[in-house]
Formats: structure tokens, sequence, C-alpha cells
């Protein structure tokens, strides 16, 4: 369910009235899209960062316009507490857009009972879904991820009708030893996997043995 923004109609521009919006708890926003004019608007500040909260990507604006609009850009303060502007796109319910969406990871990794570590490259990915069915994040289910593998954006978790918008061969996670690339943690058939520090101490015993 989309959250609901209540917006006013913003009379002035430039930083000074951006400044004064904001002493009153209102964030500066835009309205543009669908060949439309842009309007100036503002919201308060209370109501974007519940938005923000729940993950909306998608809202309904009521009071000086009545539309549903996409969160095309929200910039924060230098100290990323506050929002400080915010850019709405108008689009329809059935409207195909491409947003960046959030990966999260679920299931216990096998990898890790062999040593490995798994790593989130990619921490965003771009999809292409309706706008009444913006996901709040997708999931990469490292369930089955085994030492030296890796997910790609074809595996990932999406919702009926969502498609990524980035290359569908483009790496998500991997599971690898330490200071290893996924292609150099995968164990080879027939060979022993080596064991860390034992080859340390076999070059020690070598060296001790010459000594001798």
């Amino acid at each position: 369910m989309s959250d609901t923004v209540e917006v006013s109609l913003r009379k002035g521009k430039g930083s000074r009235e951006s400044r004064r919006l904001r002493n009153q708890g209102q964030v500066p926003a835009i309205l543009y899209g669908h060949g439309e004019k842009c309007i100036d608007l503002s919201a308060a500040r209370e109501a974007v960062e519940a938005a923000v909260r729940h993950g909306s990507r998608v809202v309904n604006l009521t009071g000086a316009v009545k539309t549903a609009a996409l969160v095309k850009e929200l910039q924060w303060d230098t100290y990323g507490v506050e929002p400080i502007h915010i850019d709405f796109l108008r689009v329809s319910a059935s409207e195909h857009i491409r947003v960046k969406v959030p990966v999260h990871l679920k299931g216990e990794c096998p990898g890790q009972r062999a040593g490995g570590v798994v790593n989130l490259v990619l921490h965003e990915v771009d999809l292409d879904c309706t706008a009444d069915h913006v996901p709040e994040f997708v999931y990469a289910n490292v369930a089955h991820l085994e030492l030296g593998h890796a997910i790609k954006v074809k595996d990932l978790e999406l919702l009926h009708g969502a498609k990524p918008g980035a290359d569908p061969d483009e790496t998500v996670v991997t599971c690898v030893l330490p200071g290893k690339k996924a292609e150099e943690s995968a164990p080879s058939a027939g060979v022993e996997p080596e064991v860390i520090g034992r080859k340390a101490a076999e070059e020690g015993e070598a060296e001790a043995g010459q000594g001798a």
C-alpha cells in the first residue's frame, strides 16, 4: 500500500525560501513528468520521513495536487539526517517504470561452513516494473550458495511482472575464501583443498630436515 503525502503549492523560489520552509518543518519539492508543467511544492517533513521508513517508492500526493508519483530523487542534508528536497515524477498505476531497489540476503549460506565469506557485491538492482508493484527490496537467497560460487541478477527472487533492468549476468553475491575471487575459491575436482597454515608448517619441517 502506497503512503499518502499531502503537498502545498510553493509560491517562492530560491535558497532563502527553501530555508524558510525547512525551518517550518517542510521539505521543498517539485513535481514533473507526463509532458505536464512542473509544479513547485512542499511537503511536511514527517510525512516524507514516514514514506522513507516504509520503503515507499510510489506515493499518493494529496492537497494541492492529486496524483500518484514516484520518488525520483531525495536529497539529504550534509549529515544524512533530514530530507532537504524531493523530486516527484508523475506516474500511473499501470505505467512501467525503472527503479533502483535494495538487495537483502535471505537464508543460511552453506559456503560459510566451508570457511567462505559472503560478499554483497551489488547493494541495489535496477528493476522494470509497474508503478503499483514497486517492491521495497528484493531477496538474494544464499541458502544454496556454495564456496566459490555466486548469485547473479537473473537468480534474484522478483515479484511477478518485475524484470531486471541491469545485465542479468551481473554478480550480486559471492561466497569466497578471504582474499580470493569467486573463481579462485571454487574447489577443483580431485584436488585436495589446501588447509590454511598447513603449507607454512610443511615448509618449516622441510627447512628443519635440510638443516639436520
